[in-house]
């Protein structure tokens, strides 16, 4: 019974975003426009702080560290192809955990739909990570390597981080109405996350802690997403052929989103109260 109150859930989720992504697409676009509205060169500081955090770890691992080749491509694609999928999960969860805060007076409204507004910045912010995606491969085509037909699953990993974070806003967003605090220790915990993540380093070159510890590292749902955008710009290996990881990242997921349903609905009738 609970497998299936569990599916039909999911169902009705899938079923209200879709009657309502025209509704979603627009506000996304609004929020994004007015985020930089008051900065004099606008949504150019949305690209500017990626871009340098990516020189400053490619300073920092390749020529002051001399790190080697990337399972035999430059180190830089290795290290773009971890960040880029990091820089929006780290920017789509935090920016949905303040989601209820910042459209507080949205939140008031009785018939506005609040459950929405957590998707909203999740959308939000995909605007960036899209011009990213295609500068990454504008990179991979000047070091030689051009875009592969595995380079089409980058939708599918995408939508799995979009849901993923969806079911951890969902828990963190209610919550941070109640423990404002909540925002500043994620951010905290997102430090730790992204070492515990082989995005800036190599797990293949670590072959006595991959043994030791590997299985450990592969509970991480970002693991699985990592290593999905790095099957699909340099190992090549199509999404399926890792069925034992697919399974367990989309039980998390769905999981989460069924917790994070459960826990947003009992909390909010209280929001317009605390806010």
């Amino acid at each position: 019974m609970k497998k299936y109150s569990m599916i039909n859930g999911f169902k009705n989720f899938v079923k209200k975003m879709n009657d309502n992504r025209q509704f979603i697409f627009r506000l996304a676009r609004n929020d994004f426009r007015t985020k930089y509205a008051g900065a004099y060169l606008g949504i150019f500081w949305a690209f500017v702080q990626p871009v340098i955090m990516i020189l400053l770890y490619w300073i920092v691992f390749q020529v002051v560290f001399q790190s080697g080749a990337w399972n035999g491509y430059p180190y830089v694609l290795g290290l773009m192809t971890g960040l880029v999928p990091w820089f929006y999960f780290s920017e789509s969860f935090c920016a949905a955990t303040n989601a209820l805060t910042e459209y507080s007076y949205l939140v008031k409204k009785v018939v506005f739909q609040v459950q929405l507004l957590p998707v909203i910045k999740i959308v939000s912010t995909l605007y960036v990570h899209l011009f990213f995606v295609c500068f990454t491969v504008a990179v991979f085509a000047v070091n030689g390597y051009m875009p592969s037909i595995y380079l089409v699953q980058i939708v599918y990993y995408l939508l799995a981080m979009m849901l993923f974070v969806l079911g951890l806003s969902y828990i963190t967003s209610a919550i941070s109405v109640f423990m404002k605090d909540l925002i500043q220790l994620i951010q905290i915990c997102m430090q730790v996350w992204m070492w515990a993540t082989p995005i800036l380093w190599n797990i293949a070159v670590m072959p006595q802690a991959y043994h030791k510890y590997g299985w450990l590292l592969k509970l991480n749902p970002l693991y699985y997403l990592i290593q999905g955008y790095r099957d699909a710009w340099m190992n090549h290996i199509w999404f399926w052929e890792r069925p034992g990881y697919m399974c367990y990242f989309w039980t998390v997921t769905i999981g989460m989103l069924w917790i994070g349903k459960k826990v947003f609905r009992r909390l909010q009738p209280h929001f317009a109260d605390v806010l």
